[in-house]
Order: C-alpha cells, then sequence, then structure tokens
C-alpha cells in the first residue's frame, strides 16, 4: 500500500510524533511506501510533496511543529480544488491517506472520504474541541505551557498586589483556560461557553483584595466573549474556514478591570507559545498509539473513520462523528470547584 500523510491547521507539539509512528508502522509491519503531502491540503492540491522513510523520521520524537508544513487551506474554497486533489493522489500512486488535523482538517477528510478516497483521521488540536474523543494531540502539552506561564505570573502578581490577565488559546470552548486555571489556581476562569458579566468579574475581585489578597490571576480563552453591551471587542478578520482570527480580549478585560476596580492591571497573552516547542510525554504516547491505529485501519479496509481514545483505550470512529459538533466545557466542571479553589 502506498500511503500519503498530512497535518493540517495549526501546528501542535505531537505532530511528529504521529508522523513518525505512521511511518514506523507502516514501513516496518506492513511494507508501506509513504509519500508526505506538504503544507496541509494545500500539498494535495498543488503537488507539494516529500518522501517519508524510516531513516527521515529519525529524531523527530521530541520535536515540536511539523516537519510535513502545514496551512489552513480548504480545497472546497479553491476553483477545481477537489478535482486537483483527486488528480494528485492518482499521479502520486497513492491508496490511502492518513489526515492528522482538527475539525478543518478531518472535515474536508470527511468529504474526500465521501468522493471514494480511503483516509483514516488523527484528531490533533491544542483546543481539545473535537467531538467522539477525549483528547486530541497537543492539548496536554498546551494546558502544561500554560501552567508554567501562570505559576510564573503569580510570583509577579503578588510583587506588585496587581491582577494579572493571562490570555490562552481556545476559539469556540474553553478546555486549556479551566485545565490551566483550575491547576494553577487563578482567581477567575472566562470560556467561550458562557459569556461574561464583568461587572461580577469585577465585584469578584474587589472582593479578594479587600480580605487582603494581594494577587489575582484571570484566565481569560481568546474566544470569550462579554454578555452583550457591556463590553466592545474588536474582529481581526476571517480565514479560509470563516473562522474569525481571534486576540485582544486580555487587553480589553485588563482595561476594564482597572478602571473598574482601581486594581492595577496588566495581561499577558500567552498566544503561539502554547503551540511551540517540545511535546510532553503524554503527547508523544498518545500521537504514537494514534499513529500506529490509524494505519491498522487502513490495512482493515476502513475509511472515513478517526482513530479516538477513550478512557484508555484507542478505538476508531466515524468522522462525522468527530467533526459535526464541537466538545464543549462543562460549565460544572468549573461551577464544582469555584468555591474552594478560586475564592
Amino acid at each position: 500500500m502506498r500511503i500519503g500523510v498530512l497535518t493540517g491547521g495549526g501546528d501542535c507539539p505531537g505532530l511528529n510524533p504521529a508522523i513518525r509512528a505512521v511511518v514506523r508502522k507502516a514501513e516496518v509491519s506492513y511494507g508501506d511506501s509513504l509519500i508526505g503531502f506538504r503544507d496541509g491540503w494545500r500539498g494535495v492540491v498543488e503537488r507539494l510533496t516529500t518522501p517519508l522513510d524510516v531513516e527521515r523520521c529519525r529524531g523527530i520524537l521530541p520535536r515540536g511543529g511539523t516537519i510535513l508544513g502545514t496551512s489552513r487551506t480548504n480545497p472546497y474554497k479553491i476553483d477545481g480544488g477537489p478535482e486537483r486533489a483527486m488528480e494528485t493522489l492518482a499521479a502520486e500512486g497513492v491508496d490511502a491517506l492518513v489526515a492528522i488535523g482538527g475539525e478543518d482538517t478531518l472535515g474536508v477528510a470527511r468529504r474526500l472520504s465521501e468522493a471514494g478516497v480511503q483516509v483514516v483521521g488523527i484528531p490533533k488540536t491544542i483546543d481539545n474541541d473535537l467531538s467522539a474523543t477525549d483528547v486530541t494531540i497537543g492539548f496536554n502539552t498546551a494546558v502544561q505551557i500554560a501552567v508554567d506561564a501562570i505559576d510564573r505570573l503569580h510570583t509577579t502578581a503578588e510583587s506588585h498586589d496587581r491582577v494579572i490577565v493571562c490570555e490562552v488559546m481556545g476559539r469556540h470552548v474553553g478546555w486549556i483556560a479551566t485545565y490551566a486555571g483550575i491547576a494553577a489556581g487563578a482567581a477567575v476562569i472566562l470560556v467561550p461557553e458562557e459569556p461574561f458579566d464583568i461587572d461580577s468579574v469585577c465585584e469578584h475581585l474587589r472582593r479578594r483584595h479587600a480580605k487582603g489578597r494581594y494577587a489575582s490571576i484571570v484566565v481569560v480563552a481568546e474566544g470569550a466573549k462579554p454578555v452583550d453591551g457591556t463590553i466592545v471587542v474588536a474582529s481581526g478578520g476571517k480565514d479560509q474556514f470563516g473562522h474569525e482570527r481571534l486576540g485582544g480580549i486580555g487587553n480589553v478585560l485588563a482595561q476594564e478591570i482597572e478602571a473598574r476596580t482601581g486594581i492595577e492591571s496588566r495581561v499577558t497573552i500567552l498566544g503561539h507559545i502554547q503551540r511551540g516547542g517540545t511535546p510532553t510525554a503524554f503527547d508523544r504516547i498518545l500521537a504514537t498509539r494514534y499513529g500506529t491505529a490509524a494505519v491498522d485501519a487502513l490495512h482493515a479496509g476502513q475509511s472515513g473513520v478517526m482513530v479516538a481514545l477513550h478512557g484508555t483505550s484507542i478505538d476508531v470512529v466515524p468522522l462525522a462523528d468527530a467533526v459535526d459538533s464541537l466538545k464543549t466545557v462543562e460549565l460544572s466542571l468549573v461551577d464544582d470547584v469555584a468555591a474552594v479553589f478560586l475564592d
């Protein structure tokens, strides 16, 4: 079998371990040949390829990013994109694809599978918002990076009796904000799943500082939004999949908190730091398990499916189950610990 491999969407720690696992499993266990498509679906549309084999994948296990490159290209937004993709696969003699990505990348994989391409998906996104799996590649590392940063923010906030707003990634869901906020002892956690009331946030911070608290950390997901009509957050345009380019809620929030409470406030936007660097041991292991399972699924004749973690088991689920709806944070996750840990 000749297998094509691509990584799409935003980069994240764990992509290289997944590529490595696919290549090793396919070549060593099945005698397959492999080809990499550069820059996600753009490589399939434009026939941008690179050889893949065990030798070329040596040493990439601890490396962040992706040796294949990535992009947010959507073939279905390009004139003749799907047809050109099919022509590339035929010209390169590709029998099956492994697509490593989030909802957008795997949404394209689903449509191509419906057109007759054998595709298996591997779930990757630091946002952890793909349905049908407990955890996606990159999430664990992103949370750890955020926790490490917030731990450092605590000490400078304490030294100056400040509020520090830490903006983390999370366009539609607040998994990183929730996990990092709980793990790092934040005073406030704001997520996209529920619009926040700036007055309630400020009142909570006033009460904390009136009790003699000398620092407060507010963790906010980039996609968190205020209740309509309270404060205004600017938009930064959209990508090919129609998503807003976010970033800026942290600055607005810090300004509003200082103006309303009189407490000196600062902001730290972690941004792409969360995507970069060495993957954690958890993400390396998860990516390795996903990669080997994806190749097994291809050789079992499966298509239009995604490998998924359920408890401690790796299962195979329909791509439709993964991409039809986002996996959002249950607000009870924050509410259950708020009284004890977030005061």
